[in-house]
Parts: C-alpha cells; sequence; structure tokens
C-alpha cells in the first residue's frame, strides 16, 4: 500500500536512515522500535508527509488516507469536547468525490481476479460505510462511544476543550483522527496520555477496526497486544520481523547469535587457509595447493555482523542524605476544587527507604496529592515532610518544561554550581549526549531525549526523597529498565506515580490505591497488590471507579439505608424486592434482545457476503451499499449490546447479585 524507497536522512551531515527500503502493507500492525532518538518519530513524519528526506521517496497510492498523531501538538480552545470531535467529519463532499469515481472504475474494470479489482472493492465498502455513518444518526453514537473509550464522560461533552489539561486535549485529538478512519494510522506514542482502561479499549479499536497501523510506543503489553510485525530501527539501517515485540527480542537476539557463530567460524577457514599459503607460498611441490587455496580465499563472501547500537544510560542517583525516620506523615488530607472532592481522609506514613507506588485513574488525585506534598498547592488535613527532606520532583510535563531554544550544554550549565560545572560534558556522555549532540537545540531532541535531559537536572544535587510522576513517558525499553535498577538501587525514599505495571514490578513494596475520592493503603508489590484485590489487571481499578460514580435514580437515592454498605436481598422488603427483580428483568431482556439483534444482522450480513463472492455480483454497487449498511446496523447493535450489559452488571451489583 505504501511503499518506503531508498530513504536516507541527514542531520548536520550525520546519517539518520541510510538507503532504507520496505513496504506498509493493508492490515499491517507494524511497531517501530529502537533506541531514543533512533529516528522513530523522524520516519513517522516522513510517512505522513509533514517532513522531506534527504533522498529516496514515500510512494502513496491515489486516495489512500493517513491519519497521524505525533507526541505533542497545538490544539485550538474555541469549541466544546462534542464539537471538537465532529470536525472529523468535516469532509463529507470530497469522500462523495470519491466514492462516485471508484464505483465509475469498478463498473469500468474487468480484472475481477486481479489485487488492484480486490483493494478498490474494499476502499468502496469502507468508504460507504464511512458515508452511510456520518450521513444518518451513527456519526453521533460513533463520536459518543469514541470518546467514552477514550475516558470522556457525557457530562464532558459540552464542556470547552479550554477547561482540559493538554493530556486530555492530546485524546480529544486521538478521537478525531480515529473517527476519521484513515487507511493508515500513524501513532507516536499514543498511550503516554491513556490510562489502563483507555489503553484496553484503544487495544482492541486498533486490532478489530483499524486497517495498517503504525506506531511508536515503549508499553511492551501495549504493543504486544495490538502488532504483528515490529521493524527495528538501528544506526540508520533497519531490521523487519514479522512478528510481535516477545517474538522479536528473542529473534534478534537468535541473529546476532547465528552472525557471530558464523563470522567466527568463517575467520578460522581464513585464518588456517592463510597460514597454509603462507607456510607452502616458496614450496614448488605444494605450488598448485597453495594457488588453489589463494583462489579460493579470494572467493570468499566475508560475513558481516550487524552493526549493534551499545549506547547506553549510565544513571546512578547521588547518595541520599540522611533524613528523619518518616519523610511522609499524611493525617486526613483532603484536597476539593469547588464542590468537586479529589479526595478527602488520606492517612499515611511512608518510612525512611521505602519505594511506594500512586496507582489509579487519571482525574483520581495522584498528581494532585504529590502537589500536596510539594507545597504547590493548598490542601485540608496535616501533612508533613520530616527532618531534613530533601525532594527531588521529576514532573508529568518536566520535559515540556525545557526552553526548546538553549542547547543541551546551556540547559545543564545554567542550573549547575559549583566544581559539577566542570563535569558537565562527562554528565552529559554518561545520559548518551556526547560528542555533536550537546550543541543540538533542545527543540530538535526527541522526547526521550528531553526527558533524559529533565533527568539530569534531578541528578545534580542529592535529595533523599524521589518523587516520580510517570517517568518512564518517552523512555525507550532500555532506558526504562536502567532507570528501574536505579532507583532499586537508591537509598533513599521514592514516590512513583505511574500506570506500568512493568516498571513497578519488583520495583515497589507498598502500593496505594486512587479511587472513589479515597486514598487506600496496599502493603506489598504491584502483583501482591493485583492478587489481594482479585484482580487480573489494573482495568478493574477503572471499573470500580465507574461504578461509584454511576448516577442512581432519584428513588434509589431516596431509599437507600444511610450506612455505606451496598443493600442486599436480606435487607430489602417484599415491595423492595419485587421492584429489584422487575428491574433486573427488564435489562436482562433488553440484553436478550439485543444479543436477538447481533444474532439476525450476522446473518443477513453472512448470505450478503455469500453473494458478492459469486463473479456476477462483484460490480453490483448496491450490495457494497447494502454491506455497508448492515456492517454499521451490526457495530451501532454492539454498542447497545455493550450498554445494556454495562447497565445489567451495576444493578446486579448494587443488588448484590453478582
Amino acid at each position: 500500500m505504501i511503499s518506503i524507497r531508498n530513504l536516507s536522512v541527514e542531520f548536520s551531515a550525520k546519517s539518520l536512515f541510510d538507503n532504507i527500503n520496505y513496504v506498509i502493507n493493508r492490515r499491517d500492525r507494524i511497531a517501530l522500535v529502537g533506541k531514543n532518538g533512533a529516528g522513530k518519530s523522524t520516519m513517522l513524519k516522513i510517512i505522513a508527509g509533514l517532513q522531506q528526506p534527504t533522498s529516496g521517496s514515500v510512494a502513496v497510492p491515489s486516495g489512500v488516507t493517513v491519519g497521524y498523531l505525533p507526541q505533542h501538538m497545538t490544539t485550538e480552545d474555541t469549541c466544546s469536547v462534542a464539537d471538537e470531535a465532529r470536525k472529523a467529519f468535516s469532509d463529507m463532499a470530497e469522500m462523495r468525490e470519491d466514492l462516485e469515481r471508484m464505483n465509475t472504475q469498478l463498473a469500468e474494470r474487468t480484472d475481477y481476479e486481479s489485487d488492484e479489482y480486490s483493494e478498490l472493492i474494499e476502499r468502496v465498502a469502507a468508504l460507504t460505510e464511512r458515508l452511510a455513518m456520518e450521513d444518518g444518526s451513527g456519526g453521533e453514537a460513533e463520536i459518543e462511544k469514541t470518546l467514552t473509550g477514550l475516558g470522556f464522560t457525557r457530562e464532558d461533552f459540552n464542556r470547552p476543550t479550554c477547561e482540559f489539561s493538554g493530556g486530555w486535549r492530546m485524546r480529544i485529538e486521538l478521537a478525531k483522527i480515529l473517527l476519521r478512519r484513515p487507511d493508515v494510522l500513524l501513532l507516536d506514542e499514543p498511550t503516554n496520555h491513556l490510562d489502563i482502561e483507555s489503553i484496553q479499549w484503544l487495544e482492541n479499536f486498533l486490532v478489530t477496526k483499524a486497517g495498517a497501523v503504525v506506531l511508536v510506543s515503549h508499553d511492551r503489553a501495549f504493543i504486544d497486544n495490538v502488532t504483528n510485525r515490529t521493524i527495528e530501527i538501528s544506526l540508520g539501517k533497519i531490521y523487519d520481523y514479522a512478528v510481535n515485540y516477545s517474538k522479536y527480542v528473542v529473534l534478534h537476539q537468535e541473529r546476532i547469535e547465528q552472525q557471530m557463530r558464523a563470522y567466527q567460524n568463517q575467520q578460522k577457514q581464513i585464518a588456517d587457509t592463510e597460514e597454509f599459503i603462507e607456510r607452502f607460498r616458496y614450496k614448488a611441490t605444494k605450488s598448485v595447493q597453495v594457488q588453489s587455496r589463494i583462489k579460493q580465499l579470494a572467493k570468499i563472501e566475508r560475513i558481516e555482523v550487524d552493526e549493534v547500537d551499545t549506547s547506553h544510560l549510565s544513571l546512578k542517583f547521588p547518595p541520599a542524605p540522611r533524613s528523619g525516620d518518616y519523610p511522609v506523615i499524611a493525617d486526613n488530607v483532603a484536597k476539593a476544587y469547588g464542590a468537586h472532592t479529589v479526595f478527602s481522609g488520606a492517612t499515611f506514613t511512608i518510612k525512611r527507604g521505602e519505594k511506594v507506588a500512586f496507582v489509579g485513574k487519571n482525574g483520581e488525585g495522584k498528581s494532585t496529592l504529590v502537589k500536596c506534598i510539594m507545597g504547590e498547592i493548598p490542601y485540608d488535613g496535616a501533612l508533613k515532610t520530616g527532618h531534613n527532606v530533601k525532594i527531588g520532583y521529576f514532573a508529568q510535563n518536566q520535559a515540556q518544561l525545557l526552553d526548546g531554544d538553549l542547547t543541551v550544554f546551556d540547559t545543564i550549565d545554567r542550573v549547575a554550581v559549583g566544581d559539577i560545572r566542570t563535569k558537565i560534558r562527562d554528565i552529559l556522555g554518561a545520559f548518551m549526549f556526547g560528542g555533536e549532540a550537546i550543541d543540538k537545540k533542545v527543540k530538535v531532541l526527541s522526547g526521550g531525549e528531553k526527558t533524559r535531559l529533565a533527568m539530569i537536572r534531578l541528578l545534580l544535587e542529592p535529595v533523599n526523597l524521589l518523587i516520580l510522576d510517570e517517568p518512564t513517558n518517552h523512555l525507550d525499553m532500555r532506558t526504562k529498565d536502567i532507570l528501574k535498577q536505579a532507583i532499586k538501587d537508591f537509598d533513599g525514599t521514592v514516590i512513583v506515580v505511574s500506570h506500568d505495571r512493568e516498571f513497578l514490578d519488583g520495583l515497589v513494596e507498598k502500593v496505594y490505591e486512587f479511587g472513589g475520592g479515597q486514598v487506600r493503603e496496599c502493603l506489598g508489590g504491584i502483583y501482591e497488590f493485583l492478587e489481594k484485590k482479585k484482580l487480573a489487571s489494573l482495568q478493574e481499578l477503572e471499573r470500580n471507579k465507574k461504578t461509584v460514580q454511576t448516577a442512581q435514580p432519584a428513588e434509589a437515592v431516596k431509599d437507600k439505608p444511610q450506612n455505606t454498605d451496598q443493600p442486599n436481598a436480606a435487607r430489602l422488603s417484599y415491595q423492595e424486592k419485587k421492584e429489584r427483580d422487575r428491574t433486573v428483568s427488564r435489562a436482562e431482556k433488553k440484553v436478550a434482545g439485543c444479543e436477538t439483534d447481533i444474532a439476525r444482522i450476522e446473518a443477513e450480513i453472512a448470505a450478503l457476503e455469500e453473494t458478492l463472492a459469486s463473479p456476477e455480483s462483484a460490480a453490483d454497487t448496491d450490495l457494497y451499499t447494502q454491506h455497508a449498511t448492515l456492517r454499521k446496523q451490526l457495530e451501532n447493535a454492539m454498542s447497545l449490546w455493550e450498554l445494556a450489559s454495562m447497565e445489567l452488571d451495576e444493578l446486579k451489583e448494587k443488588y448484590g447479585l453478582l
């Protein structure tokens, strides 16, 4: 579908890509992997047409649409969330023209068995489905489903976008791209601003509904679940594997080991041959054998071992000055914005040397409590930091706060004091900013490079309490492992805010769960926490939050007992039991009705697809329109079934019937 041919990119006479070739096929789901600065984001920009290569080309067939989500973007704040999402459907006139043109081609062509004809049919069906969705009420349903999947509530739809943080506005842009249903999706770190439930929803969307996908992500679980192909970028070259990331890691190591063994065997063969030639070069009786060996040596195709990028981050936090026994003591701490209570009753003590995690859905107060500890915002209750506590704070947007017009060297030079200024070049070198890299402007650095630079500033003076808010965003997988080990080796106290289960595993010994306006302590690591909560993953935390916030009818609120326990069958009167049974029965019938509709539509689609498989029906555009309409009906029926099932589960949980 998209062909990358002889692609080369140079920056300041340094080669980033060197004569790269590969093809993005329909339904490919490609993970671009490599160290920070290898060129992953640059590759996406070139494919999207936002940046030109030094040489080579990117061939995108006519009619193929491309959607691109960058790591950072500037968004407008002039309308509501829903209105901004509706902009995804602003190109309907152009789509109708494209559909008319393709239908004309279908009527004129006779190469029914060719791949090009099959691709044209697929594009007609997809575009017809899209127009059918947007012409009817399906467009609004799709907007609601997409925004809800990405974490917005229905109450958020009419709020102006200016009320949302940059991360939430990135979700709006992601929603617009997904609603456009482009043929090729280019996603640069799409999970950085998503909580776990939204990541799960996006995974499902990309697997079931997206066409071709090319993504950059350092979330191992996400790329494993989504991708079926891995392209490694290393030292200007690419290595293409038709497997997901976990299998790629194994195959990559095997490739290097096989090359090394073959190289060593060949080197031994060459050495033996050269030794024979030198030993018998001047013996007349061996002249024939010597000449034969010389010719044999000349014909050998020398094996080259792929150059391996061995550069890595050298990260070690300075020794922590001794603090008091309890660096953080919270007693009934609460924070509210107007009538909205973020959390209340937070009471806990963090001991010296402990490493703890703050986990929970976005917006539940993790970063807010960190800001309370830092003294950046007012709060209610008592929150004390212990004797001689020196805090090192890495904020979520720390990398974005850097001055883009400064060079790497000047960024550190401006904050370094004393003797440390004489060692700036050594420090930068340890963080992989060697040679000419120290003279780069910050604005041209990749997201991971900016994060590393922000981390250097954190290390310039010794601290004994590290507070790290999503420190792994934009870091490649190898650097994440190095950071994790450095935190484990740090002899001070650590608070980590993160959604990355793999990063937290083996790092923390205590977990604080944020949800439903409460902060709950759980002793043990992240997997002990999950086991005690009887959860398979942190996704269940997000569902619990939804259940707590579900609005109840006025009658239910009025009749609800004053204690905080959920009502069960033993406490209900006869009349209440009858009302409960009627309510649950209606919900069950609603689910069953949705399942019946789904089965009926699926049967109609199967019958229609059997008809379309015959050559005489291949050019009947009315059948494709009917097929697209049925697919949309099925999607809407599935959405209604999901909502009905959620409603039934909430009712059963409310009445203790689960």
